[in-house]
């Protein structure tokens, strides 16, 4: 039996992926919660075999959330069901050690099939995005990618260095770099394609 733990903020969806997976005779979904900080408490209180979620959830994101478990070294299985059909997102989440990747209008079969080969050792990935993936890469370093999302958020220079602890010196370098590197016009600009990209 593969042990599931689902972990979607849409309550519709939520309630659809638990009603479909809960039809395979080999698969039971033993809690289907709403953000992050609930899947991470449930993943230690049940040690699930797979834990099915979405990348963008309130509070802790699924991307956070693979990361928190590989930090810990967890033998609980990620798989990411998303409308994000970017490559950046896809190699942020195999980064974060993900196992599968799987875009939400997938046929439902697809996800049963790859939460059976993630089990047994296996990835399970959206076939044309794993082509896409190893196209551009991310030019972003990851003190420019926390920079730049503050930015996007709407912080000022000053804010962002008191919030990372930065001087707003090393903070404006940080972002023209992202800009640069990007080639954008300016800081909102940078965080808009770097969103668009999945790279943020």
């Amino acid at each position: 039996m593969i042990r599931v733990l689902l972990a979607e903020d849409q309550a519709m969806v939520r309630g659809a992926l638990a009603a479909l997976l809960g039809m395979e005779p080999d698969i039971e979904v033993v809690a289907a919660v709403p953000d992050g900080e609930s899947a991470w408490r449930e993943i230690q209180r049940l040690q699930p075999d797979v834990l099915v979620t979405d990348i963008e959830m309130p509070g802790l994101g699924g991307l956070d959330l693979a990361q928190r478990i590989q930090r810990h070294g967890l033998a609980v299985k990620v798989v990411i069901v998303t409308t994000f059909a970017r490559a950046g997102f896809l190699r942020r989440a195999l980064e974060a050690g993900a196992c599968g990747y799987l875009l939400k209008d997938a046929p439902a079969e697809r996800l049963a099939e790859a939460l059976r080969k993630v089990r047994h050792g296996g990835r399970a990935i959206d076939p044309e995005l794993a082509v896409e993936a190893w196209g551009e890469a991310d030019p972003l370093n990851e003190r420019e990618r926390q920079v730049l999302r503050l930015a996007g958020e709407g912080l000022s220079s000053g804010e962002i260095a008191s919030r990372l602890g930065l001087s707003q010196g090393t903070v404006r370098n940080y972002l023209s770099e992202a800009i640069g590197k990007l080639g954008a016009g300016n800081r909102i600009e940078a965080h808009r394609l770097a969103r668009q990209k999945g790279w943020l």
